[in-house]
């Protein structure tokens, strides 16, 4: 046996051919395993995830870890539903901060003839994952086109005042409400959050002129306001006042009659006194006008002699002439 070169050649041909089969079934169960592990997955919190079986959506999961039939059976496709998502029209932020403007986007024409300059922000969330991954391509630029269109729209009926001033929460509502309408129309499954005017203002060219005849009008109003504020503070003093003469007047035309009637009374009664006793009635009125006259006055009675009247009574004017 030791002699047989052959038989040690035969065994050596056969050992291989095991060790290779042994090698490619470990493989295979290694790669099988490898294929089973691959369909483990895991959602986000944030995240929802579409299920398809060859093409066709089978299941639609939130987050957690889950299972799938390995590819090419099923396969997953993600995306973030509670994220709000932000789109810029007329302007773009760079990752330094600094912002440039993008023209061909921003200027517009308004409903009086007018361009201005409106740069658009539109924040948008997932409401259904299904349409939003297999509605429509390219989500991004089909919000921005239908926002830009929205928000012409708008622009088209409005003057140019209004959107500068007081109309910006209205178009910004009204331009939400358009935008979800053309979305809705796509199937796109987005919902909008908001709308924001980030900056509005005219053309750089013509931005003086703009900002003088907005300075008139701050003028103007505030003359109107200073003049309403005049107005109301002048008219009613003057009514209280007109009141208040048409008061006293009254008063005193009611005194007046009053004591006319009195006076009137007095005297017809005083006439008729005179008629009965006329001496006794002329007496008593001169001595009634005495009393009138002098009251409140010194009153010193003397004799014939005002010589002896003494000096310490105050009365020296008297004697010298003086007094009256």
């Amino acid at each position: 046996m030791e002699n047989n070169p052959w038989g040690d050649q035969k065994l050596n041909v056969k050992l291989p051919k095991f060790k290779i089969q042994v090698s490619g079934t470990i493989i295979f169960i290694i790669l099988l395993l490898l294929w089973i592990l691959s369909g483990f997955y895991i959602v986000k919190a944030n995240e929802q995830a579409v299920v398809m079986r060859f093409g066709k959506i089978v299941n639609v999961v939130g987050a957690g870890p889950h299972f799938h039939l390995p590819f090419p059976i099923e396969r997953i496709d993600k995306a973030e539903v509670t994220k709000i998502h932000r789109i810029e029209i007329g302007f773009r932020t760079g990752k330094d901060g600094n912002i440039k403007s993008v023209p061909k986007e921003a200027l517009m024409l308004t409903g009086d003839e007018n361009i201005v300059s409106i740069d658009l922000i539109v924040q948008y969330k997932i409401g259904d994952i299904v349409k939003y991954l297999y509605n429509v391509l390219n989500v991004e630029k089909v919000i921005k086109d239908a926002a830009e269109s929205a928000i012409r729209e708008i622009a088209g009926k409005e003057k140019i005042d209004d959107i500068l001033t007081t109309g910006k929460s209205r178009i910004q509502q009204e331009t939400q409400v358009i935008l979800q309408d053309i979305l809705n129309f796509y199937n796109s499954g987005i919902d909008i959050v908001a709308v924001q005017l980030q900056d509005v203002e005219p053309p750089k060219a013509v931005v003086a002129a703009f900002k003088d005849v907005a300075s008139a009008k701050e003028d103007k109003n505030r003359f109107i306001n200073e003049a309403e504020a005049y107005r109301n503070e002048v008219i009613p003093k003057a009514r209280a006042e007109a009141a208040e003469m048409i008061l006293d007047a009254e008063a005193y035309e009611v005194e007046k009659i009053q004591r006319a009637k009195g006076e009137t009374t007095r005297f017809l009664n005083i006439y008729e006194s005179y008629k009965m006793a006329p001496n006794i009635t002329k007496k008593r009125l001169y001595l009634e006008k005495m009393a009138e006259i002098l009251k409140g006055g010194q009153i010193f009675i003397f004799d014939e002699n005002i010589k002896n009247i003494s000096p310490f009574m105050g009365l020296d004017g008297m004697i010298k002439g003086d007094a009256k």
